[in-house]
């Protein structure tokens, strides 16, 4: 089993009397050229295709709608095998940037966790966070897909106030931790994995904690650790310059003891070439900023003999 995460960035499926289109890969806040909004999805398409991953979990998908117009219309026609299970559940992020979920094998069970607060969690949220509130920006969103469970998640990204935007990925992370340790009497002995943008910043504060470390080892393995660390990089923020590594697999320890030589890729084919850091090959078309598939990589890793 090939499984996969990717921040599709802004996949909205729009309307213009009866035509039916998609937003490209850029965000709201910024001013950017609508003529590029094809060829992004068209790339955005390619770079799926590529990596070819049987689970593939994506950030920022509007609704099930656009989910499916996007596989439909775009993804299928790259040749690609098809994905017969979809899901995109409705979370928090006030413009609708939903966690969605693309499967070639059969889901058992879905759950969003996209209502649960700190209170019912039994857990203490730091200042700034209320405890009758959802816990999540956007959702957890829990998967058991054979013998894998899969917890989907995109934490609050450090914009615009890093200090309270880390309160907020801390609680999210402890309800993360949290959620686990119920679904499972022994977590450390199952197999799972929680995939997505965690939106961690690649530079912390001196002597600060990461917001995540509540999920991170010994809880959890960092898959991404298995690469070089020049290698461990999926985004990069034109605006400072720096490059980081948001998008994550963390493993249960039973899963990173049972395929202990299973290394992640990354494929960057689909990024601005204004992102290139030691060279590497672009999709055709790919401009300096726009086009591209999107301003993250994507992020796989095969799990042989996993169904």
């Amino acid at each position: 089993m090939r499984v996969a995460t990717l921040n599709v960035q802004n996949l909205r499926l729009l309307h213009s009397g009866s035509t039916a289109y998609l937003h490209g890969a850029w965000d709201p806040d910024d001013p950017e050229n609508e003529a590029f909004d094809l060829i992004d999805r068209q790339l955005t398409a390619r770079l799926i295709c590529d990596v070819d991953p049987d689970v593939l979990v994506l950030q920022e998908v509007f609704d099930l709608e656009t989910l499916t117009y996007f596989h439909d219309t775009y993804l299928v026609p790259t040749g690609v095998r098809p994905y017969r299970h979809q899901v995109c559940l409705s979370g928090n992020d006030g413009r609708g940037m939903n966690v969605a979920l693309l499967s070639r094998h059969r889901i058992e069970a879905i759950q969003s966790h996209a209502a649960v607060t700190p209170y019912q969690l039994d857990l203490e949220p730091p200042v700034g966070v209320e405890p009758n509130l959802p816990v999540f920006r956007r959702d957890c969103l829990m998967a058991t897909i054979g013998k894998l469970t899969v917890f989907a998640c995109h934490f609050k990204s450090a914009y615009p106030d890093p200090e309270a935007a880390w309160a907020i990925r801390r609680i999210e992370a402890l309800a993360t931790r949290r959620i686990i340790e119920r679904r499972f009497e022994e977590p450390e002995k199952e197999l799972w994995l929680i995939v997505g943008d965690l939106n961690e910043p690649g530079l912390q504060s001196a002597g600060s904690e990461r917001a995540i470390h509540p999920i991170e080892g010994p809880f959890s393995i960092d898959l991404m650790q298995r690469l070089p660390a020049p290698e461990r990089w999926t985004f990069y923020d034109r605006h400072s310059g720096a490059f980081h590594c948001p998008d994550a697999l963390l493993a249960s320890p039973a899963l990173a003891q049972r395929w202990p030589a299973c290394i992640p890729f990354i494929v960057r084919k689909g990024l601005g070439t204004a992102s290139i850091r030691t060279g590497g090959a672009r999709y055709v078309g790919v401009g300096q900023n726009r086009p591209h598939a999107s301003d993250h990589a994507a992020v796989a890793i095969d799990l042989e003999g996993l169904h």
